[in-house]
């Protein structure tokens, strides 16, 4: 004769399944990835400081720097030698050597990238200035207290908790 066991769960493996769910359901401040140069990439016919300028990059973004990787690099430097365009001594070399960089940028300031190989001297260096992230919109104004209470909970409480429970009852039987 066969046993079966069944699977049982501990507290703390249903605490970090309903914690899931609940971190699902929170809002998500989203960054964004920017190819620098756009479709043209990392190279020199941009010229980056008309592709930089409008745009907004926040603290959580991240710049993506394609180019090829047999003639060019991604350097960061400090403001005078990015004025001078001496890549001699970079704060930071981001290339990888695959021509796909990817550079976070998670401090409020300005960075200054170049490419060296006397590329910088041809304009192939770009200055971002990172801002905090905005806060978050206002929320929609309270309407009269003469709606309906059942609509109202059932668009903000009822339906996510729904969900909720419907992802929490899936990954238990998942675990079965």
């Amino acid at each position: 004769m066969e046993v079966v066991r069944r699977r049982s769960f501990s507290l703390p493996t249903m605490a970090v399944v309903l914690t899931c769910a609940l971190l699902v359901m929170l809002p998500q401040v989203y960054s964004v990835r920017y190819i620098v140069g756009s479709r043209f990439g990392w190279s020199n016919s941009v010229n980056y400081t008309n592709w930089a300028k409008g745009k907004h990059f926040y603290n959580g973004d991240w710049l993506f720097f394609v180019y090829d990787r047999n003639q060019m690099n991604v350097l960061e430097l400090n403001k005078t030698d990015y004025e001078t365009c001496n890549t001699d001594h970079p704060l930071h070399n981001w290339t990888t050597g695959a021509g796909r960089d990817v550079v976070p940028l998670n401090v409020t300031k300005t960075y200054y990238f170049a490419s060296g190989k006397g590329y910088c001297y041809g304009g192939m260096k770009v200055a971002i200035h990172v801002e905090k992230a905005p806060p978050p919109p206002k929320s929609a104004p309270v309407r009269s207290a003469s709606s309906n209470l059942l609509t109202s909970l059932r668009g903000q409480i009822l339906i996510p908790a729904l969900f909720a429970t419907a992802a929490v009852w899936d990954a238990f039987l998942l675990l079965w």
